[in-house]
């Protein structure tokens, strides 16, 4: 058990540093390298380096009301 939890960690840490390389590099650094190099075909239009983590934010902000709404829904019937 205690590896796996081990294993887990680990590729949750290299999933965050990757997606935090990738939008660092996309968001600051690209806009700075000419827009014909060849490296901008691996990245998407900077408008979406604002709209996917509004995105994501506003799905998550919503779940976490839904989650905080069942606990209280349940501590309720738990009173009563």
């Amino acid at each position: 058990m205690e590896l796996t939890d081990k294993a887990v960690g680990f590729l949750l840490s290299f999933i965050s540093l990757s997606i935090f390389t990738y939008y660092t590099f996309w968001v600051i650094i690209l806009p700075f390298v000419d827009s014909d190099h060849f490296i901008h075909q691996y990245f998407l239009p900077h408008e979406y380096a604002i709209f996917i983590p509004v995105f994501a934010g506003v799905v998550l902000l919503c779940f976490l009301c839904i989650f905080i709404g069942f606990v209280k829904l349940k501590s309720k019937k738990k009173k009563a």
